[in-house]
């Protein structure tokens, strides 16, 4: 199984740089790795900050591992907001 890497960042409130990854299913939408991306910014405790199109931008793709593609299974996909 083949997935999508978007390079993510964000600007914290404290003015500081955050640099992620958000990996999805090979064909996923931009839209919805940003979804996934806001997602995530949401559990850990950054809701100020705002995933955007500019800066969240499909990087390659690779082959996933067994860990990432049990995760996955049985996923349903996410809708964009």
């Amino acid at each position: 199984m083949n997935c999508d890497v978007f390079d993510t960042y964000v600007t914290r409130p404290d003015g500081q740089q955050m640099h992620f990854d958000v990996i999805v299913p090979s064909g996923t939408a931009q839209e919805t790795a940003i979804a996934f991306g806001q997602n995530y910014l949401a559990e850990v405790g950054v809701k100020e900050s705002k995933v955007t199109a500019e800066r969240c931008r499909f990087c390659h793709v690779e082959q996933a591992t067994p860990e990432m593609q049990q995760a996955m299974e049985g996923c349903p996909p996410v809708a964009a907001n």
